[in-house]
Formats: structure tokens, sequence, C-alpha cells
């Protein structure tokens, strides 16, 4: 079971983007230092929900900080950059941290961030299967052409090559957030691992788990590919003696931050959109994850690994909204739970 942390760079009601970004920094450089796995780090625009706005040049400054730690981007938001650029930031990276960089892809939302970068609409509601097999060739293949509806381009050589690097991986990992059965069977048909939100239970995410598999058997994917599949559960973890202290210290945070963050979120279209609420929100994401003592969160993971079949956790830490109370909340994660995970 690897193990590792969630990192939104999160803003706080009556904090500034500084002190957000801090905590983020901080937070990875100590999950290096207490024995995580990997640091996944969220993008956003124009929103305190998350003060990064580009995951892989955050991951850029985290590789150089750390020496052991996996980096990685959940998510860079596809439909808002040029699949070859993002391409060639992976494929520098990988190479450049010895293999340390696992890229997540998503598709966002249709959300102003797609007229502010050109993308427009149809990018985000048509035009990510084309942009995710055109990502995933530029970081497979020598030389890469474009013929698509939205890209083409004459064959150009791929520089840095991946697979030049100075280590056995071939290239970057690529994972893919998944929120709906297409997602899902489009992960699956190119065989790349999904990356499944903290908003859903263990049920849902051994549904979409089995959905991948009969969609990846379906075309032909190899079966050891198929079993070998290593998904990323998100979710919340908050540390404390009694599971009440640990679930009083988010809901103390959670739902200020949860309110001026999704209500900042602006349609492209001006579309309707149903807002969760940050109370309710922030009770199911303590009933749904690890938050209590530390054999509490150990059984948690260890059950939802169970019954899922995922073995790989990415967990938000940053819940309390304060960088001490952070910084200890990933030192227990790592001195007190990893270890009752054997």
């Amino acid at each position: 079971m690897r193990v590792g942390s969630f990192v939104l760079a999160a803003r706080f009601p009556g904090q500034g983007d500084g002190e957000a970004l801090h905590r983020a920094v901080r937070s990875a450089e100590v999950a290096e230092e207490a024995g995580l796995d990997t640091v996944w780090l969220a993008e956003h625009h124009f929103v305190p929900y998350g003060t990064c706005p580009s995951a892989v040049t955050l991951a850029a400054l985290l590789l150089g900080r750390t020496r052991r730690l996996r980096v990685g981007t959940a998510v860079s938001v596809l439909p808002t950059v040029h699949p070859v650029a993002l391409g060639e930031q992976a494929a520098l990276l990988h190479i450049t941290s010895g293999g340390r960089f696992s890229l997540g892809l998503g598709r966002g939302g249709p959300w102003v961030d797609l007229e502010v970068f050109g993308a427009g609409l149809e990018a985000y509601e048509k035009g990510f299967p084309e942009s995710l097999d055109l990502l995933v060739r530029w970081l497979r293949e020598p030389s890469v052409g474009a013929d698509g509806e939205r890209y083409r381009f004459r064959e150009v050589p791929v520089v840095p090559r991946p697979s030049e690097a100075l280590d056995e991986a071939e290239g970057p990992e690529v994972v893919v957030a998944c929120t709906s059965p297409a997602s899902v069977r489009l992960a699956a048909e190119r065989g790349l691992p999904m990356l499944l939100g903290m908003h859903i239970g263990d049920e849902e995410k051994a549904e979409m788990v089995a959905l991948w598999r009969q969609h990846a058997r379906a075309c032909g994917r190899p079966a050891r590919e198929v079993h070998r599949a290593a998904h990323v559960s998100a979710g919340v973890c908050q540390i404390a003696d009694r599971r009440a202290d640990a679930a009083e210290t988010l809901m103390k945070a959670m739902p200020g931050w949860l309110r001026q963050g999704l209500e900042a979120h602006v349609t492209v279209d001006g579309r309707r959109r149903r807002m969760r609420d940050p109370l309710a929100y922030a009770e199911l994401l303590c009933g749904l994850h690890p938050v209590g003592p530390p054999r509490l969160c150990a059984d948690r993971l260890a059950a939802t690994s169970e019954r899922t079949g995922i073995s790989r956790f990415a967990l938000l830490v940053e819940g309390s909204g304060d960088l001490a109370a952070t910084e200890e909340n990933v030192r227990r994660l790592g001195a007190e739970v990893l270890p009752r995970l054997g």
C-alpha cells in the first residue's frame, strides 16, 4: 500500500495566497521526511478553493527540493493547455527527477478558464479524448504528428524523449481523473489507471474499478496490465487521539473554505449549477475517510483497499487550514499510521 498526500494549496477564510502556497510547499517537504510515498498537487484557476494554477510548475519546485518523494499532478487540466506543451514539461520532469514524476490528467469543468485561455467549451465537452491521445503519444513515441479535429501539425521529433532517461522507467506515469462511466471507459481503453475523487465512498469506487476492468478486458488490454493497474483513491485524513477531536478540527475549518471556494466557480456559458452544501459536504468527508485516532485511520485505509482493490491513496492533510497543525498531521500519518499498514 502506498500512501501520499493530496495538496490543494487551499486558501481558508482570512488567509492570503502566499500563506496557502507556503503551507502547500511545507506539507510536501514534511511528507518526504515522514516517509509518505507521493505528493499529489491540485490545479485551479481564479478561485480560492485551490491557489495553485499550475500543478506541473509546483511539481518541478518540489522535485527539486526532495530526493525520494514521488510528485504527481492531481490533476493538470488538459483542455486549458496544449497537450504537446504539457507533454514536453512532463518529459522534462521525468528525466531530470530520475523518474519521480506522475502526470495526472483531468477534464476540469465548464468554467470561465475555457474562455480566458481561449480553449472554448468544445475543448471541455468533446476534445478531451483527442488531447489525451496526443499527449500519451508524445510520451511514448520518438516523433509525433497530428491530423485531428483540434490539433493538426506536421510530424516533429520528441525532444527530450522520456525513454532516454537515465533510469529504467520508459516515461512518466499517466493517471486519469474519472468521475463518470464515460471517463472510466476512456481510461480503461487506453490502459491508464484512474484517480477517483474524495467525494465518493468505497462502494462507488469499487464499482468504478470493476467497470474499468470490464472495459479494459473487452478492448483486449493484457491481463497483467488489468490486474496491476495502480488506481489512486483521494480522501481526507485528520489524525487526533480521539475521533471527535479530529472531526471537530475539520468541521471548524473546512465549511468556510468550501463555501468561499465553491461559490467562486463561474461557468463559461452561464449555465446554472448546483453547489454542495459546505457543512453537509464536510460532514460527508469526515464520515467517508480516515478521520480519528491512528489505528482507526489505518483500519479505514485497509478496509478501503480491501473493498476497492485500490492500493494507492492521496489524502488531503491540510483540512485544518493551519500550517503547524498540517505539519503535525503529516508527521503522525507517517509515524503512527503507515507502520500499522505494513
